[in-house]
C-alpha cells in the first residue's frame, strides 16, 4: 500500500481524474447544519470526511423530520459523502480513536458548545502543538471570546440578533427567513476558510486555527442595511416581497390573478419600462417617478400604474412582454415547482444520492465546471464505518461493539 492509500485510506486512488480536495482527510464533530454543511462541501470536491457522531441516535439533526424517505430532510440534504463513526468522547477509547484519526487528518472540523472541544482533548492551542499542519475549524454562536460567549445560539436567535428579522416580513409583522440563513452561512464561510488554509498550507507547510462565528458570518451579509441605516438614519422598511430600497422590484398581479416579478434598477430600466410595458414613454420624466429614490417614495402609484398594464393579461403574456423589452423577471414558484425547475433539467443538474432507506433526488453542487462531476457520495447510517474506520487505523474492530 502507497504512503497515500495509508494516510487517507481507500477513498484516496479512485478512478478516474481526481477531484480538486482528493488525499484530504477531514475529522469532523458536528451536528446539526453549519459544520455539516462545510464538510459536506469539502466532500462534494474529493475529500473524505469521518463524521464522529454520539453512540445511539447520532447527530441530533438525524431526528428533525421524517419527510425523506423516513429521513431527516436537514440530514440528507447536509450528510451525503461521509463515514459515519460512532464514539463515546469521554471514554478512554473514545479518545484514543480520536487521537489516532486526527494524526492522519488535514482537517479537523467541530462546533461543540463553548468550551467543549478544550473539555475533551480537543482544543485548538493544543492540536496545533501536536499535529502542526492540521488546520483546526471551531464554528460557534458567537465567537470564542466576548460577553456572548458562552450564550446558546441557533439559527433564529442568531436572525434576531443580527437584525435579519427586522428587516424581513411585512411593516405590520417581522419575519424570520425561511431556511437557516445564518447557519448556512456560517457553514459557508467554513468552507471557503478550509479551502484558504489548505491553499495557505501548500505555501508554508503551516496548519492554523479557524474560527467561524453565524454572528459575524450573518452579520457580514446585513451589509446593506447597516450601511443604510448608520449613514440614512432609519433602517431599510420591512416591505414583503418588495424591496425595500429599489422600486419597482417586486410582486405584481396578473390578469390571471397570478404573480410575477419584476425588477428595475436603475432609471435607463425605469424609461423601457414607461414607454414599452406601460406605453407612456413620459412617466419616465414624471417627478414622483424621475429617480429610484421618488419611485420608492410614491411605491404605491408604481405598482398601480404597473398593474392596470397588466390586466387581462395571463401569466405567460406578461413574461413574453417583459422578455421582448429585456425587463428582468420572475415566475413566483413553490419549492415543489422550483425543484423541478426547467433550466436546471435542461442543464442536467439533478443526480441521485444513496440513503440508508433508498436513492434520492440530489442537485449537482455549483462548485465545479459543467464537464466534472462532483463526488456525491451516500448518506450514511448512524456508526456505518465505525469498524471500517477503526480497522484503518489499526484498531481491533472488536471496539465497534463498546462504541455502538
Amino acid at each position: 500500500m502507497g504512503e497515500d492509500q495509508r494516510r487517507h485510506g481507500p477513498h484516496a486512488g479512485a478512478e478516474g481524474p481526481a477531484l480538486p480536495l482528493s488525499g484530504i482527510t477531514v475529522v469532523a464533530i458536528e451536528q446539526a447544519v453549519a459544520a455539516p454543511m462545510a464538510t459536506r462541501h469539502l466532500a462534494d470536491l474529493g475529500a473524505r470526511v469521518i463524521k464522529v457522531e454520539r453512540a445511539g441516535g447520532g447527530d441530533f439533526a438525524r431526528a428533525y423530520d421524517t419527510t425523506v424517505l423516513g429521513q431527516s430532510s436537514h440530514f440528507v440534504w447536509l450528510n451525503r459523502g461521509k463515514e459515519s463513526i460512532t464514539l463515546d468522547l469521554k471514554s478512554a477509547h473514545g479518545g484514543e480513536v480520536m487521537r489516532r484519526l486526527l494524526a492522519r487528518a488535514d482537517v479537523f472540523v467541530q462546533n461543540l458548545g463553548p468550551g467543549a472541544a478544550e473539555r475533551l482533548g480537543l482544543g485548538a492551542e493544543q492540536l496545533l502543538r501536536d499535529h502542526p499542519r492540521l488546520i483546526v475549524a471551531g464554528i460557534s454562536g458567537y465567537g470564542p471570546s466576548g460577553p456572548y460567549r458562552a450564550k446558546k445560539a441557533y439559527d433564529l436567535l442568531v436572525q434576531c440578533e443580527t437584525g435579519v428579522v427586522s428587516v424581513t416580513g411585512t411593516p405590520e409583522t417581522p419575519a424570520k427567513a425561511g431556511i437557516p440563513v445564518a447557519d448556512i452561512a456560517a457553514g459557508m464561510y467554513t468552507f471557503s476558510a478550509v479551502l484558504t488554509a489548505l491553499y495557505e498550507r501548500e505555501r508554508t507547510g503551516s496548519g492554523q486555527h479557524l474560527e467561524i462565528s453565524m454572528l459575524d458570518a450573518l452579520t457580514e451579509w446585513m451589509g446593506y442595511p447597516m450601511y443604510y441605516a448608520t449613514y440614512g438614519g432609519t433602517p431599510p422598511q420591512r416591505s414583503g416581497a418588495h424591496h425595500a430600497a429599489i422600486a419597482p422590484y417586486g410582486p405584481f398581479t396578473t390578469g390571471d390573478g397570478r404573480q410575477i416579478f419584476l425588477a428595475v434598477q436603475n432609471d435607463r430600466e425605469w424609461a423601457v419600462l414607461c414607454s414599452d410595458i406601460l406605453e407612456d414613454p413620459g412617466l419616465a420624466r414624471d417627478p414622483r417617478f424621475a429617480t429610484n429614490s421618488d419611485r420608492v417614495e410614491h411605491r404605491d402609484e408604481v405598482a398601480a400604474l404597473i398593474e392596470a398594464r397588466l390586466a387581462g393579461r395571463s401569466i405567460e403574456d406578461v413574461e413574453a412582454l417583459l422578455e421582448k423589452a429585456r425587463i428582468a423577471n420572475a415566475r413566483l414558484r413553490d419549492v415543489a415547482d422550483a425543484a423541478q425547475h426547467p433550466q436546471l433539467l435542461a442543464r442536467d443538474r439533478v443526480r441521485t444520492v444513496a440513503t440508508p432507506a433508498g436513492p434520492v433526488r440530489a442537485l449537482r453542487p455549483p462548485m465545479l465546471n459543467e464537464t466534472r462531476e462532483t463526488a456525491m457520495g451516500a448518506v450514511p447510517a448512524v456508526g456505518e464505518h465505525t469498524g471500517s474506520v477503526l480497522e484503518w487505523l489499526g484498531l481491533d474492530a472488536g471496539h465497534t461493539q463498546a462504541t455502538a
